[in-house]
């Protein structure tokens, strides 16, 4: 009996020793999936950003679907103008003079096309719409349309995706710890966002430290 109470109390150390140490190190390693994960869905983010803002450049408003901004960046050109200031002299009827007159000439350069401006040789933008690290393919969701501000009608976008869905294999209980977080160093609620439909705004929800991190 006294070698069985033994062997029972080790495996109630090994236990309790062990669910102390995923204690300590689980957040840890959700924490450093979590980083590398929201990294990627936000460097996506922000290739759709710069993609409608292009989109809008040229049509004035934003695309509501990824069809339509993929088949923008591959046939769409930007028009290359140039601005320069330029004066002639005018005969005034009220002063019965000559007078200098100045103006602003704006030149038309020429063209250069969408996917070369912003994605060179690089065909990462046919996949726009896949959210990186997702399990099933999961793809962000994207709307567009009109919003009125004090008599502006201004055109706005938004994209985003749940936390869920990018951290779809993280223990349930540090994920529900994870959509209630706010604080500046963190992308707070259930949702990766960039753009608005309430607000005019192309922000993105994550902490800055995420720009840094794609900025190196």
């Amino acid at each position: 009996m006294k070698t069985v109470i033994q062997i029972v109390l080790w495996v109630v150390c090994i236990g309790l020793s062990y669910l102390i140490y995923q204690s300590i190190t689980g957040p840890i390693r959700f924490n450093e999936v979590k980083e590398e994960r929201f990294s990627q869905v936000i460097a996506k983010m922000k290739d759709i950003r710069s993609a409608q803002e292009a989109y809008k450049t040229v049509n004035r408003r934003y695309a509501k679907d990824f069809n339509s901004l993929i088949k923008f960046i591959d046939t769409a050109n930007y028009t290359i103008t140039q601005q320069r200031d330029s004066s002639y002299m005018e005969y005034d009827k009220t002063y019965q003079i000559d007078m200098l007159k100045e103006v602003k000439l704006i030149d038309t350069l020429g063209t250069v096309s969408v996917k070369d401006s912003l994605f060179g040789e690089d065909g990462r933008y046919k996949n726009l719409a896949k959210v990186p690290t997702a399990q099933n393919d999961e793809e962000f969701k994207m709307e567009a349309n009109t919003l009125n501000k004090s008599g502006f009608r201004a055109p706005v976008f938004e994209v985003k995706v749940e936390k869920k869905v990018v951290l779809y294999d993280q223990p349930k209980a540090l994920l529900d710890k994870e959509n209630t977080e706010i604080g500046v160093d963190e992308v707070n609620g259930n949702w990766i966002t960039v753009g608005s439909l309430s607000e005019v705004s192309t922000a993105g929800n994550w902490p800055p430290v995420y720009d840094k991190r794609g900025d190196q």
